[in-house]
């Protein structure tokens, strides 16, 4: 093995008939993904190395986290090459098991550009809360507008919460069936776990996380002050 730019180890053959992504490209989301891992670490939202993000780089590859990095020192150099099936390219690094729900976010949903999933306290309590109606449903709240798609508080909003798996075949099967019943999905909760959000890009994404997060703790405060 041989490595290219800033670190990252890709096959000899490779480099001799080219990378079949764009370098520039690649390293601009790696440093936009680094960045933002570090800002929602320092939220408390990736404990003990969890959670993973992405971007798209193309029509068939992303780029994802490596598995185990600490999400709170993250670099360009801690940044990986997925084509849409979730397999490494050109590197030997390997990506967490979970990079398959993210690359199933790009192939299903066209616009999205970048995929966040974070385990924050209220995300992972939340899960466990509304895992038996499967779903969180947000109704009233002013921030609903922060979602790509709602003008109105007067909306509903449903956030479905799946059954947790060691199993992606079946996590992304939960998605799917959801997807082909032709509901709305802007996130996902998935039980004991953690959220997964997108948007067209980082900043709309960013966005999204941020106020998933709020909703849900207005929605377990409502419910802790409400007993």
């Amino acid at each position: 093995m041989i490595t290219a730019d800033f670190g990252w180890p890709i096959a000899r053959s490779t480099m001799i008939n080219a990378l079949p992504y764009d370098v520039a490209t690649l390293r601009a989301c790696a440093q936009t993904i680094a960045d933002t891992g570090r800002e929602l670490a320092a939220l408390g939202w990736t404990p003990a190395t969890s959670s993973n993000f992405s971007m798209r780089l193309d029509a068939t590859h992303a780029a994802v986290t490596i598995s185990g990095r600490d999400k709170g020192k993250l670099g360009v150099d801690d940044i990986m090459v997925v084509d849409l099936d979730g397999a490494a390219v050109g590197t030997s690094a390997r990506p967490s098991a979970e990079t398959v729900l993210h690359t199933q976010i790009y192939r299903r949903i066209a616009r999205a550009g970048a995929v966040l999933h974070t385990h924050s306290r209220a995300q992972s309590v939340a899960s466990r809360l509304y895992s038996t109606s499967g779903v969180v449903r947000f109704e009233g709240w002013e921030l609903q507008k922060a979602i790509s798609g709602y003008t109105t508080h007067e909306s509903v909003l449903d956030l479905p919460v799946f059954p947790n798996t060691q199993d992606m075949q079946v996590l992304v099967d939960a998605v799917d069936a959801w997807l082909d019943a032709g509901k709305p999905l802007h996130g996902y909760l998935i039980d004991g776990h953690g959220i997964y959000t997108w948007g067209v890009d980082m900043v709309e994404t960013k966005r999204h996380i941020e106020a998933f997060e709020f909703l849900l703790n207005c929605e377990l405060d409502l419910r802790r002050l409400s007993t």
